[in-house]
């Protein structure tokens, strides 16, 4: 049977109608509050807490503070682009769930595992990353410059498993992260 019999016989193409997934990299601070924002977004399909963009192999909590590793405090997305873009998820909620403008600092917590980082996973996410961090600096909306850094994608560690749904687990747990206007 050919492909394009087969695919008659089965009503259309396999890869139509399972579900196109991407994935975003984001670092702006401690994990746990971005997870707990980021996992309800409406085209979220997953998230994953983390250590990414260092230079230590399989790093811990531990090894992430006071810059030993290098690694940021990061969350990957998996997200439905037919629900939700790439650049939605930066523009309408990375840049409004943390201060964008503080270097390696969100509230209390300091260090360059808290920095504001995209790991874009390909050019195009890139190239997106860079309009809308040039579109928020110019929106006014900060009374300071953005200093969001973009790094080259990097192998992702994830987090310990306690740190996994944090909140959920530990209602009233520390964040700094929330919804600014």
């Amino acid at each position: 049977m050919s492909t394009d019999s087969m695919r008659a016989a089965t009503g259309g193409d396999e890869r139509e109608t399972a579900r196109r997934t991407e994935i975003a990299v984001l670092a702006g601070g401690c994990f746990w509050g971005m997870e707990d924002i980021l996992r309800d977004v409406p085209g979220v399909l997953d998230t994953d807490v983390g250590y990414t963009g260092g230079w230590l192999v399989n790093p811990t909590y531990h090894d992430t503070h006071d810059s030993k590793s290098g690694h940021a405090e990061a969350v990957r997305i998996t997200f439905d682009p037919s629900v939700i873009g790439y650049e939605e998820l930066l523009e309408k909620w990375f840049f409004r769930l943390h201060d964008p403008t503080t270097l390696n600092r969100q509230g209390n917590d300091v260090g360059t595992q808290y920095r504001s980082a995209i790991f874009p996973q390909s050019p195009e996410q890139k190239e997106i990353a860079e309009r809308v961090i040039a579109r928020v600096n110019a929106s006014g909306k900060w009374k300071r410059p953005i200093t969001t850094s973009i790094e080259p994608a990097s192998t992702w560690y994830s987090a310990e498993k306690y740190h996994q749904d944090y909140l959920r687990k530990n209602p009233g747990g520390y964040t700094c992260h929330y919804l600014r206007d």
